[in-house]
């Protein structure tokens, strides 16, 4: 008999597992994957010998989570690859904005708007720590940093179009920012976006923006080997379709979103909670692209070079306005595009003089479409000649996304929208989002440890750490 079982080996999955094995208990982690990782995986998608990242590719909240950060994963095999610029916004007319690790050398980057960066960032830089801890921390709190909370917090409910209107004079500014609040799966004129622009400057000052060496996949083997140090056990190709098929424990952790909780324990559920489980709200898919390259992207601004993590989207309105239309259920002309070139600063991801490169951008959730026409023309318009370079590419709709990684809904990455109605109530309204109310008293107790709990997506691992917090007070 096992102490707990944990369903999912996605980050937040073997956090949790992590957590309780420190403590003592047995765990067992159950993935129906042949590979543990969840949004941390690698392959040869295209040809061989080029690693492209299935999900995530880049990683501020690796380093930055008050959990993860702890833990000695560099003993088992995981080490952080950085590019000398986070982030480079490039326009149509041969220039880009940059994000630099340095906060000063930013703002002077930014011109006329040099002043009013270092007045918005500073403070939230220099408190980076404080508010990593309660943003991504226990809920509910009083914050343990009540000042720089409480600053980030006035901020952060404003819409990222209206915040950086007021925040910035020039284009350039206004679109760098734009493109971070993006990142929010989001309209730009809902309240609580700009809070995603405003966290990953901050992340990329304090931080940086890495990348793990070798592949994303780092994250997930360097896990489960400290797991496995502290005698926890991986079980992989086995997808969990009921309870009953799982050994005898005395908890059990779901890393799974809403929809995958109804399908597998949907019958041990309490009414109220089945009936909120059912009413989730979940965001815009991705199509996301993989390029094998024989050189390296042909960026008009030279800058672009030295980032591993581009945004395509041209000016803060356009970048608004194909946000807006992802939400009316169509795929945008000009769509924002995130993209990785991760071979340029880490030689293992592709064969001597060859390269990789990683982008998606937002679609209606669920849609079928391959959209990777819309997402080259876009690098194409920046970099005039990528197309030629191209020597094979791979293609995930949205709907491919989730055949992948059931947890991706509809291809949504965020698991379920991050609006201020699902952002610290997901999955429902709970004094304690992580257990799950069942309708009898049976055994075992059952918990939920995915990112449709607070604080939400990306790889992190704080929603499985604060479910297992749950699991070991409950187990006492």
């Amino acid at each position: 008999m096992y102490d707990a079982i944990v369903v999912g080996s996605g980050p937040n999955g073997l956090s949790a597992a992590i957590r309780l094995a420190r403590e003592g208990l047995a765990v067992l982690v159950i993935e129906g994957g042949d590979t543990p990782g969840g949004g941390t995986r690698s392959g040869e998608l295209t040809l061989p010998g080029f690693v492209h990242d299935i999900c995530s590719a880049i990683h501020p909240l690796g380093l930055a989570s008050p959990f993860l950060r702890t833990l000695p994963l560099a003993d088992y095999g995981l080490s952080w690859t950085y590019s000398p610029t986070p982030l480079a916004h490039p326009f149509d007319d041969g220039r880009a904005a940059t994000i630099e690790q340095d906060l000063e050398a930013t703002a002077a980057g930014l011109g006329r708007d040099e002043r009013s960066y270092l007045r918005l960032m500073r403070p939230l830089v220099g408190a980076w720590q404080g508010l990593m801890d309660d943003y991504l921390g226990p809920l509910p709190l009083p914050p343990r940093h009540p000042i720089a909370t409480t600053r980030m917090g006035l901020l952060s409910i404003w819409p990222a179009v209206v915040l950086a209107r007021g925040a910035f004079k020039s284009p350039e500014a206004r679109a760098v920012f734009s493109g971070m609040a993006g990142h929010s799966m989001m309209p730009l004129e809902w309240p609580a976006t700009g809070a995603f622009g405003l966290m990953l400057a901050t992340l990329a000052h304090a931080v940086g923006w890495p990348m793990a060496r070798g592949g994303s996949q780092s994250i997930a083997s360097a896990l489960v080997a400290y797991l496995q140090s502290l005698g926890g056990k991986v079980e992989t190709g086995h997808r969990v379709t009921r309870l009953s098929e799982l050994p005898s424990a005395k908890a059990v952790l779901l890393d799974l979103t809403p929809r995958g909780v109804l399908a597998v324990a949907g019958d041990r559920l309490a009414p109220g909670y089945r009936r909120a489980l059912e009413r989730y709200r979940y965001g815009p898919g991705i199509c996301k692209v993989d390029w094998a390259l024989d050189a390296p992207i042909p960026w008009q601004a030279e800058v672009c070079r030295r980032a591993a993590t581009v945004h395509l989207g041209g000016t803060m309105e356009e970048i608004a306005a194909g946000e807006r239309t992802v939400w009316q259920g169509k795929v945008p002309v000009h769509p924002l595009i995130l993209l990785a070139q991760q071979s340029l600063f880490d030689a293992s991801r592709a064969p001597a003089g060859k390269h990789t490169a990683w982008a998606y951008c937002h679609v209606p959730n669920g849609h079928s479409g391959d959209v990777s026409a819309a997402i080259e023309a876009q690098v194409e318009r920046f970099a005039p000649g990528f197309r030629d370079r191209i020597l094979a590419r791979h293609v995930y709709t949205a709907d491919q996304m989730e055949a992948y990684n059931p947890n991706y809904v509809g291809g949504d990455i965020n698991g379920g929208v991050q609006d201020l109605r699902q952002l610290f109530t997901r999955p429902a309204i709970r004094l304690n989002p992580y257990r799950i109310p069942a309708g009898d008293r049976q055994a075992p107790r059952l918990y939920l440890c995915s990112s449709a709990t607070p604080p939400g997506g990306g790889v992190h691992g704080m929603c499985g750490f604060h479910a297992a917090g749950t699991v070991l007070r409950d187990l006492n």
